[in-house]
């Protein structure tokens, strides 16, 4: 029978090994997105395998716990279980770094086996987490009459431990110290409980032998995590965010924006150069489909959902002035590295940290361009590309308004472009898609007036003959004059209730994977 006060302890340990398990299960999505992504298959993998893990852990613990139902042996677990999960991330760095590299050359073996050896590593830490419920539930018990109260008491507290570790790593460790020291804090604090048990349950003597652990540790955090996350070629900068892994790389004086996995170019700057390859410039053709000749003074304002570190809103404020342009980025951490290194100071810039449909949703203003570029690749925001959020769009856009989005697709699979296309369409009368030469993405314009493509051709006609026009304006609109693709005729409809954009996206990418050659999206 326990003493009230060792129940007490027994609780408490309880509480922080709940804490920890979800807060490792949260720090290695991190572990891994900085390297993998954040699709929801790397998701589905980590959650899936932790599961498994666990699993195994509560088999064992019943088993362990009734061949010896001490607490001396409960602590003894604990704090090797606290332990390895300080050693995964520093285990797993060097892998993690050979699959960084294998990804900028899209060696596809070489990652799968990196993905696969780094889960492997959590099976000792996590199996031994799961031991720990099961266990204190054996021990806790005093007699058969309490035991539902005993196993409910128990599976509670683990359970709020699980939503304290929930938030802990993602809001405030990870964005502060970064997803290494994240899991050796967690860790350390762990094994310091799973000692301090050891001397409540056996006395200091059985304690002190288990102190190196605390000390490796220690070291581990002061000497053995000192180097970045990644190494890639051109590296200035690299941060971690509650929301992404952010790494700035420069080449031949151009700076490149890369998140998490990094494969997309959200961004990017040269102090001199503004006609860059990619979707960005596309953006200014948009209020040419309007009836010719439209001239760029016309534009009053612009809206950008997805601003990372402001290359379309630079290039927007070069071609039309310094017109106002709200940029929406939910990442604060993307906006001050915008300013540092992509000189987004443009004072007609307001860059606003808060999710982009929210944002827009709440703008007191009209917008001639509204642009929506916030992909996380693999995946748009699937609030983004619904219904509703193209009614907050079009309530938001001036008479000659136009929406333009940058949509991601394979090479023989369109279907996310004709969901997209088929849900405008129930809102805008007039609409048209181009592709991005030598990438995989697709810009879709929708007018809020009638309009037709001809339109284009004729302000492109008119630009090229003024002779004051800005040369970015003169190239987008050539581009996608020259780039446009049929408008499918697609009904699709993705509506706040229904909008199975992962679906789609993930089956892409897998028949993509297997079946085509691979290539960056921006």
């Amino acid at each position: 029978m326990l003493s009230k006060t060792k129940h007490r302890y027994l609780y408490f340990a309880v509480f922080a090994s709940g804490m920890t398990t979800l807060a490792v299960e949260l720090s290695a999505s991190r572990l891994l997105g900085n390297v993998f992504g954040t699709s929801n298959m790397v998701w589905a993998s980590i959650i899936g395998l932790i599961l498994i893990y666990l699993t195994a852990g509560y088999f064992l613990g019943g088993w362990w716990a009734d061949r010896s139902p001490q607490l001396g042996t409960l602590y003894k677990i604990m704090a090797w279980g606290g332990f390895t999960v300080g050693l995964v991330p520093v285990i797993a760095r060097p892998v993690l770094r050979l699959a960084a590299d294998a990804f900028d050359q899209l060696q596809v073996g070489v990652l799968f086996g990196a993905f696969g050896s780094v889960l492997i590593l959590f099976v000792l830490p996590v199996t031994l987490l799961g031991t720990i419920s099961p266990f204190a539930i054996r021990l806790a018990i005093g007699s058969p009459a309490e035991a539902g109260r005993v196993s409910g008491r128990i599976y509670a507290i683990s359970t709020l431990g699980s939503f304290v570790g929930t938030f802990l790593p993602v809001l405030l460790l990870i964005p502060t110290i970064g997803t290494t020291d994240t899991f050796l804090v967690f860790s350390g604090f762990l094994t310091l409980v799973a000692i301090g048990g050891l001397w409540s349950a056996s006395g200091w003597r059985a304690a002190v032998p288990w102190l190196w652990m605390l000390l490796l540790l220690i070291l581990l955090g002061l000497f053995g995590t000192r180097r970045g996350i990644k190494e890639s070629a051109g590296q200035i900068y690299e941060s971690e965010s509650a929301y992404n892994y952010i790494q700035v790389l420069e080449k031949d004086g151009y700076r490149y924006l890369r998140l998490n996995d990094g494969q997309g170019v959200h961004s990017m700057y040269h102090p001199t150069d503004l006609m860059y390859a990619g979707p960005w410039m596309q953006f200014l053709a948009a209020p040419f489909f309007n009836a010719p000749r439209f001239a760029p003074e016309q534009v009053e304002s612009m809206a950008i959902v997805g601003l990372a570190a402001g290359t379309t809103a630079r290039q927007a404020t070069a071609a039309y002035g310094p017109i106002p342009i709200d940029g929406f980025e939910i990442d604060p951490e993307i906006i001050a590295v915008g300013r540092k290194y992509f000189d987004m100071n443009a004072p007609n810039l307001n860059a606003i940290a808060q999710d982009g449909r929210w944002g827009l949703e709440h703008s007191s203003r009209r917008y001639t361009i509204i642009g929506v570029d916030a992909y996380r690749p693999p995946y748009i925001p699937w609030h983004l590309t619904t219904r509703e959020f193209f009614q907050i769009a079009r309530d938001h856009l001036t008479r000659e308004g136009v929406l333009v989005i940058n949509v991601g697709r394979a090479p023989d699979d369109r279907r996310l472009i004709d969901g997209l296309v088929g849900t405008i369409r129930t809102l805008f009368p007039s609409i048209y898609v181009m592709d991005v030469p030598g990438t995989f993405n697709s810009v879709v314009y929708a007018t809020l007036q009638p309009t037709t493509v001809e339109n284009l051709y004729g302000n492109l006609v008119y630009l090229s003959e003024r002779g004051d026009v800005h040369p970015l304006l003169i190239e987008a609109a050539r581009l996608a004059a020259l780039n446009m693709q049929p408008t499918p005729a697609a009904t699709t409809v993705f509506t706040d209730d229904r909008a199975p954009i992962e679906w789609i996206t993930n089956n892409m990418i897998l028949r993509f994977v297997l079946f085509g050659d691979m290539e960056v999206l921006q």
